[in-house]
């Protein structure tokens, strides 16, 4: 995805090979990390999806630590938060599985079970991400 170029307000520029390189990376580690935890920790249908909540939790924490924690300390250079943040936590996290579990609920005659789920991902999410900005400091 383009960057907006500072100097031409509303343009893009292509980003550069090392960034694409690095959320490339990233995406791979964190799509393997919530493959192999579904595949570790399958949940069967009609079931509370607690893999895929735990997934986005801890998501949601460790890319509050990561943003809070480059936010202050810009040295770390460029990198890491493509890296880290869109590639690995990008990867790891899944709105779209969240998505299905909450329809698959929903048509198999768990709309309560589905309202709790969504609830508990909505609500844990904004904890998660408030806790993780304060582990950031």
């Amino acid at each position: 995805m383009p960057d907006e170029d500072p100097d031409l307000p509303g343009t893009a520029r292509p980003l550069a090979p090392q960034l694409l390189a690095a959320v490339a990376a990233g995406g791979v580690v964190g799509a393997l990390a919530r493959y192999g935890l579904g595949r570790a920790f399958p949940v069967a249908t009609g079931s509370f999806p607690a893999t895929t909540l735990t997934i986005n939790l801890t998501g949601a924490f460790l890319l509050a630590v990561v943003v809070g924690t480059l936010a202050k300390r810009p040295g770390l250079g460029p990198v890491w938060r493509p890296l880290l943040g869109t590639g690995v936590l990008g990867g790891y996290t899944t709105f779209s599985t969240f998505a299905v579990d909450a329809d698959r609920l929903t048509s198999t005659g768990h709309a309560g079970l589905a309202v709790g789920y969504i609830a508990a991902t909505l609500v844990g999410g904004a904890l998660a991400t408030a806790l993780g900005m304060t582990v950031a400091g």
